[in-house]
Formats: structure tokens, C-alpha cells, sequence
């Protein structure tokens, strides 16, 4: 039997989408590297910018997986994180119909998805811990918590190693409310699945 087309084990690709100065591409970089260093898989990273580098278009594409990768590019990711209305228009159209959609919902405006579908207000709540430009890392915390295919012990510390040196405490706070945000997601959705209501706790 010819093994040449094998299909690489557990091979998760992901897109992350917004627009410069929104810190898109730390949020690749820092996936990528928490799988490599982090979790000891194969993960490749591939960044692209438009035309300007503060407001235009930007992008990372982020490939994982269990052996070694021989095409670095993403055509239909599995997880697809809009920070930008743009970037989902650009983008939404490629996610897998079994594919995870993440969005800062103040920012980002879909509807009739039929792919699994989950919003953080990630700019807003940046900015009530006094800093807008955490808003990636928020988000580094909520893709960590609802895709669940990186550790969050080696997110955690990726995010601590990648970001300026002097805010390392701050930024982990804000991974953290990215992550309980996500995990209070998932709970109010399991909830719903069951037929239950009521507050989560």
C-alpha cells in the first residue's frame, strides 16, 4: 500500500485575521511558538501584511501538527479568530464547515454561521484593565481555552516570554480573563445544550 499521500496526524490549521497596530501577528506567533517550545509539536507560522502596516489588513496562519510539515500554507483553516469585519469577510468564506470561528464581537458582525461560533468582547475588556493594545493577548487566552489544542501552561508561558519586557504580570492577567472568559463560555453553552438556565456560576 502507498503511504506517500498519507494525511498528517492531527494537523489543526489556523488563521488569525484583523487589522496593524491590533498585535495579529503576536497572537500567531505566540500559538505557534506554545506548540513547538511549549508542547514539543510541529508548528509552522506564516505572517502577511497589506499595504500599510498600521490600519491596513494583516494576517497569520498558523499550522500544527503531530509530524513534520511539509506545506506551510493554510487553505481551509480549522480555526478561523476575527478582529476585524474585514478580516471575516476576507476569510469567514474558507473556514471548514466542521471548523471554530472566534470573534471580538464588538469589532466583528456575522450571521447565519453554521460552523461552532464563539465571541469575546476582547478590545472592551483590554481596555477596562486600562490597556486596548492587550486585546490580542485576551484573545491568545480565549483561542487557548475553546480550541483546546495547546496547553495553557505553555501559552501562558509563551505569552510571558513574547510580550515587553516590564509588562509580562499584566499581560497574564489579561490571558487569564481571556481564558476564564472562555471557559465561562463553554459552560453557559453546555448548559443551553442541556436544556438548562440560570446564571453560571
Amino acid at each position: 500500500m502507498n503511504n506517500t499521500n498519507k494525511k498528517i496526524t492531527n494537523r489543526k490549521e489556523i488563521i488569525v485575521t484583523g487589522f496593524g497596530g491590533q498585535g495579529i501577528i503576536l497572537i500567531g506567533l505566540i500559538l505557534g511558538k506554545a506548540t513547538a517550545l511549549g508542547d514539543g509539536k510541529e508548528s509552522c507560522f506564516v505572517q502577511s501584511y497589506g499595504p500599510e502596516s498600521r490600519g491596513g489588513a494583516c494576517s497569520a496562519q498558523v499550522v500544527i501538527a503531530d509530524e513534520a510539515i511539509h506545506y506551510p500554507y493554510v487553505e481551509r483553516p480549522d480555526i478561523l479568530v476575527c478582529m476585524s469585519q474585514g478580516g471575516y469577510e476576507n476569510f469567514g468564506w474558507k473556514l471548514k464547515k466542521e471548523g471554530i470561528l472566534l470573534i471580538d464581537g464588538d469589532l466583528v458582525n456575522v450571521r447565519g454561521v453554521e460552523q461552532a461560533f464563539f465571541s469575546i468582547p476582547a478590545t472592551r475588556l483590554a481596555e477596562k484593565m486600562g490597556n486596548k493594545m492587550m486585546a490580542n493577548i485576551i484573545m491568545v487566552g480565549f483561542v487557548t481555552t475553546i480550541a483546546n489544542i495547546i496547553s495553557m501552561d505553555a501559552t501562558r508561558n509563551t505569552v510571558s516570554e513574547s510580550v515587553p519586557r516590564g509588562t509580562e504580570e499584566q499581560n497574564i492577567k489579561a490571558f487569564i480573563k481571556g481564558c476564564d472568559y472562555g471557559l465561562a463560555t463553554l459552560k453557559g453553552k453546555k448548559k443551553k445544550a442541556l436544556g438548562q438556565t440560570g446564571v453560571v456560576s
